[in-house]
């Protein structure tokens, strides 16, 4: 299925077929890295440590299908769960529609080009460290300030 230009910009993401949603993800790995809450203030850090399924390469889900299976609380965006999109970082193209904002300049819908969500700097290739490098309770040793939400 070929996706109808700026889609984006004339629908909202409830109206948006499968392939328009999935198309929405620009593969920049940011959502799967895992975060700590300070249970105090309720502010949300990101670690540099990666899910098991990320790619930290491609930064691409290794078992998109069957993720939620393989990871629990792998959290699955839908257009009727996205009203509080707060955990996704600032830079998310379901977050920023959801908030009203346009897509970014780098995202692949806007450029055409995959490639700059890495030139942006946007994408965790290269930045992080897979899971099973990091014991669970040492994640707090790798909160990083790179990313916000």
């Amino acid at each position: 299925m070929s996706l109808a230009p700026e889609f984006w910009s004339r629908k909202t993401l409830k109206q948006m077929s499968p392939e328009e949603w999935e198309a929405l993800c620009d593969g920049c790995g940011r959502c799967c890295l895992h975060k700590l809450e300070d249970e105090h203030t309720g502010r949300l850090y990101y670690t540099r440590v990666a899910c098991r399924l990320l790619d930290i390469t491609s930064c691409r889900c290794t078992d998109y299908p069957a993720r939620r299976e393989r990871v629990p609380d792998c959290v699955r965006l839908e257009p009727d769960t996205i009203g509080d999109a707060s955990w996704l970082p600032g830079t998310c193209a379901y977050r920023r529609l959801a908030e009203g904002r346009p897509l970014a300049w780098w995202h692949p819908l806007v450029s055409g080009d995959p490639e700059t969500v890495r030139r942006a700097g946007i994408s965790v290739a290269g930045r992080v460290l897979a899971e099973e490098h990091v014991a669970p309770e040492g994640l707090d040793e790798h909160v990083i300030r790179w990313i916000r939400n």
